[in-house]
């Protein structure tokens, strides 16, 4: 993948498009913006599926957080920005010097725009970058737009037989991927997943994909405890109801599991999984937190317990979840629970998420569409 530091915003057009922005809290708005033009090195998309993701919905109701109020240091972008981070689309024209992508390729976006500089890019941490941001939050518009123009380190290639509206589910399925590929998780280790949202089941397909044998899940709403059994997960437990710290124990030879996933991001879920966790055991945080906690250092240090956080994704990640659906040892279908229009996503998708939260996994949004 090419370094990002050459690449340039696009200039605006005289022509105007559609799109959905991010002003400030409670404040989406479907509006005109110039369309977007090419430059060397880059292509323009037109998206065809767009996910909206638990950042979007954080931004929404309390931010801007992740969206900059002063100018991002890569894009030089403030809000408004266009929102939309998950998706996939068609290309609809090549820059000059584009030779691996042409008009017609359906692809999906990798969004982590990075600087190519720092210590950690130079490390390829590119998801570690000192100054990093995403396409659809940060800048360089988004995917909940009629066009986008992006550099083509962005752009992974969908096969044949990976439909345009799960080449929009990539980007969570992603984190979870990295996230178990991170940890020490190996084949015949059990884990416990905190949270059986949108990235914990991620986490569930990541590690059905590679062969899981008992994955637990702790999740305190009933429909989301059917959706982790669905997806895979070989025990589901309610926290209001159980011990689940006894659970583990009792399921895993008295010893407790090997790894913990925290998608939940709230102090009771990580005072169940330091001790939830057998002894040379690791708790891996995939969880944006909301608020600080606090953890007793004795209680990992008298079991050698080890706590790491992991972020988003690296380079690679992309292809290996698009590989593996590819292969049928992954089927993320089902995760799309509903599927709304570019006019009803305030409506229909933010608002579903606040108020339907548990019935929805994933909410897909057409904008170009297509298969």
């Amino acid at each position: 993948m090419a370094p990002q530091e050459a690449y340039k915003p696009p200039p605006p057009s005289s022509e105007s498009m559609k799109a959905v922005r991010f002003h400030g809290k409670n404040d989406l708005r479907y509006e005109d913006i110039p369309v977007p033009k090419i430059r060397k090195g880059q292509v323009k998309l037109r998206p065809a599926w767009v996910g909206i993701c638990g950042s979007d919905l954080h931004e929404y109701l309390g931010g801007p957080n992740l969206c900059p109020t002063t100018p991002h240091p890569i894009t030089g972008e403030t809000v408004p920005l266009t929102f939309g981070h998950e998706f996939s689309g068609v290309i609809e024209e090549v820059g000059e010097g584009v030779t691996d992508y042409e008009p017609g390729d359906r692809v999906c976006v990798q969004p982590i725009i990075y600087d190519g500089t720092c210590g950690p890019c130079l490390e390829g941490l590119h998801n570690c970058c000192w100054s990093n941001g995403f396409v659809g939050l940060s800048g360089w518009g988004g995917g909940l737009s009629e066009h986008v123009v992006v550099p083509t380190s962005t752009l992974y290639r969908l096969p044949d037989n990976v439909p345009l509206e799960i080449g929009a589910l990539i980007e969570p399925l992603a984190v979870g991927w990295h996230a178990v590929k991170a940890s020490p998780f190996k084949r015949g280790d059990a884990v416990l997943i905190l949270g059986g949202g949108p990235i914990g089941i991620s986490v569930i397909l990541a590690l059905k994909a590679k062969g899981a044998e008992k994955i637990i899940v702790s999740e305190v709403s009933r429909r989301r405890r059917d959706f982790a059994k669905k997806f895979g997960a070989h025990y589901v437990l309610d926290p209001t109801k159980e011990d689940v710290v006894k659970r583990c124990r009792e399921l895993c030879e008295k010893q407790g599991v090997h790894v913990v996933y925290d998608c939940a991001g709230v102090q009771a879920g990580l005072d169940t999984a330091v001790h939830a966790v057998r002894a040379r055991g690791t708790i891996v945080n995939i969880a944006i937190w909301e608020k600080a906690c606090s953890i007793i250092p004795n209680d990992l240090t008298f079991k050698e317990r080890k706590y790491m956080g992991v972020a988003t994704y690296q380079i690679g990640d992309f292809q290996e979840v698009l590989d593996a659906i590819s292969s049928g040892s992954m089927k993320p279908q089902e995760m799309i629970t509903q599927k709304i229009q570019l006019t009803e996503v305030e409506e229909k998708g933010f608002k579903a998420l606040i108020h339907d939260k548990d019935n929805q996994v994933k909410i897909l949004v057409e904008v170009g569409g297509g298969s």
